[in-house]
């Protein structure tokens, strides 16, 4: 009862201590030279750090003022800032309006190809900040950018532009993980947040609803926990909120392999006084594969209110709904990690980039759903409170193969009918602060973090249905007698027949959780100089198996991070180095004694992430050009690898590197967004020749050590072919060692280098795109220990209307 009563007492707390008192206010409107409303241009009280922007109307405000001078200064990514001085006196509203310079188009474009990298966010750091005086590294996509590339995948939106990411497998929608795997910083990491958020899958997640992704890189434990750790980190995804103007827009794609998906986005205030607004955002999705087989076929609908019941209250309630059923090639895992492996390269193993090895017969659906409630609350000029709540639930339902082993050029292929339900549930409360002690500014994040995780997992056991050659041959599972059975033809009816005769395993019901504690300051020890100090203590308790009380245990970890940023020129070019921690609690295991006799269970320590990072970011030509350095060395320790006897404690990785981004707007209409990353990861304490843990060797799933990416794009301003663009962009990925083992050998993939273009013409209200994406028809693949092969030339046209 104490833990289900903490969301009641915080909302609460959050909901109360409205303030009766009336207090002076500045409001305005800003406007374009010719008098349409300009969005999103930034308002700075100058000298006591408030701070607001304009909505769709060009409309703001500021409260709660006393009386005296201010200088507001208005500011827009690309633009001179304008600065104007007003007075407040006897509590009394003051009217100030702007206009600027420039017309609407023009602020358009801007906003549109802006990619506002050094605008405050709160999602990175739980605090506002910009991202010159953050210590931490990151990057974001746009839901503009993701318009331009005519992105359909969340995948895509993610592999095109940011640096030192990269996709090892898609979405196998298995349960537990099921979702795509990324290698960021040589770590793996998949995209387990919304809005700071537990938000899974295991599926493919939908972007209509994506206002901005982040990518969080360094181990971010200190303020995420370790409920989804990522030792490079976190992926983050920011929705889209409702905004007080009706409005929205409506899109179809079509493109290769039969894409057909429609897309709406619709924005409506509900009272007249504008202060409850609802926005839907759904999408319906069905797509063929590349390949010989394969399919998707989803609906997404995701409704969110804001309400603004005064202007210290807001209440934000966030749903996403998805519905999705797909038929998806297996994994093909080309080693059995045992045997010396008979080819060394893609050319040797002449796998046919066209199988498929499935049906759309075997079919695998993954319902997601992903509730969020947030009451935000002004406690006063100094403090504010942030009340979050969510609840999450995927599955998994249906066939899951996977292609394995190593006889000859055959390898056996394994069936499995998943089922399993996760629910997670969160509840957090955090308060900033920003006040001066001592003379020192102080932003101060103080806050505390329930999560419970519940599984239950019903699944069938696992069948070896047939033997297949990487050319397509089929023949039936060799049995260890030698006898070869017939192959199991690829439909629904042989597969359940097939699975019927295998012994499932229990079902099982596994519940955890964890309770945490956090803080961040960030000080300003000078205008230039300021140190962020944090850190979080984190309780784990895990039942395991309910049905189990042997398997439960119990642990804590504390998390501490450090960063110092250094502003060279105020504003413009700052110097920084943060240390950063992450951990992943570990269950006991069984150990025995050499004649295979269970002797006792053993328990690990956390294990841990450690990051040492220093770079330099700059914010130059008048916010026209951003960019970004940093040089990494991340080491994870206390690993844990099997022995014949158990599980040992004692392996470590080390994972050094660098990240460089621009992003630029030389000239207007112009935009360019590029990065480039080196990594080089290794195993530096293992366990002997051990396929996993061999000192000296990748240890899988790192990715290319060597990627690049690019996009840039221009919009014509002037004359007859005014709002023509163009964009072009691509990707190169180095070679990579899905495999390296003194015992198997190594197996190598190829580098690739993808060419992607894009042209696009707005009219009234209607906007057309035509993308072309590995227009050079480039052959290339993935892996993680595996070889995934991926999609040539492909195209997407799209046409939108704004309503």
């Amino acid at each position: 009862m104490g833990i289900r009563s903490i969301p009641i007492a915080v909302a609460m707390f959050s909901l109360t201590g409205v303030a009766n008192a009336q207090t002076a206010s500045i409001f305005g409107k800003i406007t374009t030279i010719d008098g349409n409303p300009a969005e999103s241009v930034n308002l700075t009280i100058k000298g006591i750090n408030r701070q607001t922007r304009t909505d769709k109307s060009g409309n703001f405000k500021f409260d709660r003022l006393k009386p005296g001078s201010y200088q507001i200064v208005a500011s827009f990514t690309g633009l001179n800032p304008i600065e104007k001085e007003v007075t407040v006196e006897n509590n009394k509203p003051v009217i100030l309006d702007f206009a600027l310079n420039e017309n609407y188009a023009q602020l358009q474009e801007v906003l549109v190809s802006a990619f506002k990298v050094n605008r405050t966010t709160s999602a990175v750091a739980k605090m506002p900040l910009n991202n010159i005086e953050n210590p931490q590294v990151y990057s974001t996509v746009s839901h503009e950018l993701l318009k331009q590339q005519a992105i359909t995948s969340f995948d895509d939106a993610l592999i095109r532009n940011v640096s030192g990411l990269s996709r090892t497998w898609e979405s196998t929608g298995r349960a537990g993980d099921g979702g795509a795997y990324f290698s960021l910083r040589g770590f793996e990491a998949q995209s387990n947040l919304v809005n700071g958020l537990p938000g899974l899958s295991s599926g493919i997640l939908d972007p209509a609803g994506i206002e901005e992704i982040q990518v969080l890189k360094g181990p971010s434990g200190t303020l995420f926990g370790a409920s989804f750790y990522g030792y490079g980190g976190v992926i983050n995804t920011i929705m889209k909120r409702p905004y007080f103007e009706n409005g929205g827009e409506v899109s179809y794609n079509y493109g290769s392999n039969k894409l057909h998906r429609a897309t709406v986005d619709l924005n409506g205030v509900l009272n007249k006084s504008k202060t409850l607004a609802l926005r839907i955002n759904s999408a319906y999705h069905h797509e063929h594969s590349f390949q010989d087989a394969g399919f998707k076929k989803s609906f997404y609908f995701a409704p969110s209110l804001t309400y603004q019941v005064n202007d210290r209250l807001t209440v934000n309630l966030m749903t996403e709904l998805l519905d999705m059923k797909r038929a998806v090639a297996p994994v093909f895992f080309h080693s059995d990690r045992v045997a010396p492996l008979t080819f060394k390269n893609i050319d040797e193993l002449n796998l046919d980039p066209k199988l498929s090895f499935t049906s759309n017969e075997l079919t695998i659906k993954n319902p997601r759903t992903n509730i969020q409630g947030e009451v935000l609350y002004k406690i006063n000029e100094n403090w504010n409170s942030q009340t979050v709540v969510s609840y999450g639930k995927v599955k998994s339902n249906g066939i899951y193969t996977y292609i394995w082993g190593n006889q000859g050029n055959f390898f056996d292929q394994y069936f499995h009918n998943e089922n399993q339900k996760t629910r997670t549930y969160d509840l957090q409360q955090n308060f900033n602060g920003d006040f001066k002690l001592a003379g020192l500014r102080n932003r101060l994040l103080v806050g505390v973090d329930y999560f419970s995780r519940d599984v239950k997992e019903n699944g069938s056991g696992w069948g070896l249905g047939r033997r297949v050659s990487p050319q397509g041959e089929i023949k039936g599972p060799l049995l260890k007698d030698g006898t070869v059975l017939d192959p199991v033809p690829l439909t629904k009816d042989a597969i359940d027949k097939l699975l019927a005769g295998t012994k499932a395993g229990d079902p099982s019901h596994i519940k955890n959780s964890s309770f945490s504690v956090y803080g961040s300051d960030l000080v300003d020890l000078t205008d230039k100089l300021s140190v962020m100090l944090s850190l979080r203590a984190d309780y784990f308790d895990s039942k395991g198996d309910v049905s189990n009380k042997d398997d439960d245990y119990s642990q804590w970890a504390l998390s501490p991070k450090f960063g110092i940023v250094y502003q060279i020129v105020k504003d413009r070019v700052s110097v920084f180095a943060n240390y950063m921690n992450a951990f992943y609690n570990i269950a006991p295991n069984i150990t025995y004694d050499g004649n295979n006799v269970k002797i006792g269970v053993k328990s690990f320590k956390p294990e841990r992430a450690n990051q040492w990072e220093f770079g330099t970011k700059a914010n130059l030509i008048k916010d026209r050009l951003w960019t970004t350095l940093a040089l990494y060395d991340i080491t994870v320790a206390n690993r844990v690898y099997s022995t014949p006897t158990g599980s040992v404690q004692g392996g470590k990785v080390e994972s050094k590197g660098f990240d460089f981004d621009i992003e630029a707007l030389p000239y207007q209409g112009v935009s360019v967004k590029a990065g480039f990353s080196y990594n080089d990861i290794q195993i530096i304490a293992g366990n002997g020749n051990d396929f996993y843990n061999e000192k000296g060797r990748a240890p899988g799933g790192q990715g290319p050590g060597t990627l690049a990416n690019l996009w840039g794009s221009y919009q014509i301003q002037h004359g007859n072919l005014r709002n023509l663009g163009f964009g072009i962009g691509g990707n190169y990925g180095g070679k990579y060692k899905v495999i390296d083992n003194s015992v198997t050998g190594v197996f190598e993939l190829p580098s690739y280098a993808l060419l992607n273009g894009s042209i696009f013409y707005s009219f009234h209200k209607f906007r057309v795109n035509f993308n072309m994406n590995n227009i050079n028809n480039k052959q290339y693949y993935i892996g993680y220990w595996s070889v995934n092969p991926q999609q040539k030339r492909n195209f997407v046209a799209t046409v939108s209307y704004k309503l």
